[in-house]
């Protein structure tokens, strides 16, 4: 098996998407747990491997479709699902929330979730393979989430003590993946 033939499917650069959805799954699994610091430790070594896998396609010319599909898998999961579980837990743990406070952050997490698909479907519609643009439109869902982890850290540290503020900063950062906002690429 070759890991550095564009076609196979296991190649090098792919092997690190896979990684990154590992330490994705896994950090919702320790989420359930309120493992919430190992959580967010495999979550920046997601994040790690998000930058990895494009600079490695892109060094050795092993971007495919396939290959961006699997990327915007795992930004989905890592960068989307996992910080929404993340901080929903969180608040349900640091803040205590319940009934309709509970009911409206779900689904405000819910409509990020959606927000962040919608993201990166529109993203996937607009670049080719290999292809990296000046500017993201739209914030990008690394940035998103990052987004969602300082959220995470002022209610973890009592800043934040209302589930209902914790879901308008939310809904405000839904909207903005998907905003006409100009972001610089790395």
């Amino acid at each position: 098996m070759n890991l550095y033939d564009k076609h196979n499917r296991f190649n090098i650069a792919n092997l690190i998407t896979f990684g990154n959805i590992a330490c994705g799954v896994a950090a919702m699994y320790l989420i359930q747990q309120n493992s919430f610091f190992t959580a967010i430790v495999l979550a920046w070594i997601a994040g790690g491997l998000d930058i990895a896998d494009g600079k490695v396609a892109r060094k050795y010319q092993l971007s495919t479709e396939f290959g961006i599909q699997l990327d915007s898998f795992a930004d989905f999961l890592s960068f989307v699902v996992m910080p929404a579980f993340l901080l929903f837990y969180a608040v349900k743990y640091y803040v205590g929330i319940s009934g309709m406070e509970e009911l409206l952050l779900g689904v405000v997490f819910i409509w990020y979730i959606i927000s962040g698909l919608r993201r990166l479907i529109e993203f996937n519609m607009k670049v080719d393979a290999g292809e990296v643009a000046k500017y993201f439109e739209g914030v990008p869902t690394p940035l998103g989430a990052i987004l969602l982890w300082i959220l995470y850290l002022l209610t973890a540290y009592g800043v934040l003590a209302s589930g209902y503020v914790v879901a308008l900063l939310t809904l405000v950062i839904a909207w903005s993946l998907n905003s006409k906002l100009k972001i610089p690429h790395p």
